[in-house]
């Protein structure tokens, strides 16, 4: 096996791997599915499991040491728990998470534990049950709750809770939600929204992390915590009697290309090199057709040649993504 690393031309070792495994979900939340439904990926087309854990198995001869798993709803997919598993038990895996929108949370918790997942994201956008029926377009915010409250009490840590702030329609949230962090050992982390799709969203005031931080500053003062290595692009601060921290994730305000340390593999088998550049790199033909594992390794590492210096969506709304959020798994 090649002893090369995943570095690419700008001397950024990829050692992040995020992977959908599906691009349906049980909810249709408004900033994520278009109004004008689109084709899901036929079934034949996704990447199965065991092609899935092989270029994981490659991967990880090249470098990565992480791998977070998403969707659409991952939890949605058959067969997903024995798959959780086997990706655990690949040796020289460092950390395996998994982002979900809590929804299969409570039902499944004990099984999610057993596979060796240690960490779980979810994605959660208002604490008001009223309002989530109308972001997400179902009435679950009560089971999702309850099975945060369980993950937590049955120790997953870290438990983060991802939330998008939208003005107008959950921006009166964002002191709500810092709070949380005083009470529970949540790392709360707010992502700036990011313009991809053909969505129907208000394109005009964005809300960005310097103003976020402003509004939850009443609160106390935020004091910066240290990053670990294989951190993501979350800015990391906490309040002085808080039990969670606070992250804020910028992607318009402050571009973290420089120290971009991510590959993404979509649900139908293509490298996306920047999840805000529609470039792609086709995995799975190489995959069908039978290629050995050195070849596929020299295919990762000539497509990291590949990836952008940096994204150009900039805060003055240039730049947009064309494809869809739910299919490349956020």
């Amino acid at each position: 096996m090649h002893n090369s690393s995943l570095i690419d031309n700008y001397n950024r070792k990829l050692n992040y791997l995020r992977i959908s495994i599906t691009d349906r979900c049980n909810l249709k939340c408004m900033y994520c599915v278009p109004p004008d439904s689109i084709p899901k990926i036929p079934h034949k087309e996704i990447l199965r499991y065991e092609e899935i854990l092989r270029l994981v198995r490659v991967g990880v001869s090249l470098g990565v040491s992480k791998v977070r798993i998403t969707g659409g709803e991952p939890l949605f997919r058959k067969g997903v728990y024995d798959f959780l598993e086997q990706l655990t038990q690949i040796e020289g895996l460092l950390d395996v998470s998994l982002t979900t929108n809590g929804v299969l949370l409570k039902d499944n918790i004990y099984k999610i534990k057993s596979t060796g997942i240690k960490r779980i994201n979810i994605s959660l956008d208002t604490l008001n049950p009223k309002k989530f029926q109308e972001i997400a377009g179902y009435d679950y915010f009560d089971q999702i709750w309850e099975g945060i409250e369980l993950a937590q009490q049955i120790g997953f840590d870290p438990i983060k809770l991802n939330v998008v702030p939208l003005p107008g329609v959950n921006d009166d949230e964002l002191t709500d939600f810092a709070r949380l962090s005083f009470t529970h050992p949540f790392h709360i982390r707010f992502i700036e929204y990011m313009p991809m799709g053909n969505l129907q969203m208000p394109t005009g005031r964005r809300l960005l992390a310097p103003e976020i931080k402003r509004r939850i500053s009443t609160l106390g003062e935020l004091i910066p915590v240290e990053k670990n290595t294989t951190d993501g692009p979350a800015e990391r601060f906490k309040f002085e009697t808080a039990l969670g921290e606070i992250g804020f994730i910028r992607p318009i305000s402050r571009h973290f290309c420089n120290a971009c340390n991510r590959l993404r593999l979509t649900a139908s088998g293509q490298l996306r090199l920047c999840l805000l550049s529609d470039r792609q790199e086709d995995l799975k033909t190489a995959l069908r057709k039978g290629c050995s594992d050195n070849q596929l390794a020299e295919i990762l590492i000539q497509a990291v040649r590949r990836k952008p210096s940096e994204h150009n969506l900039g805060n003055d709304h240039s730049g947009k993504i064309s494809d869809q959020m739910c299919s490349i798994g956020g």
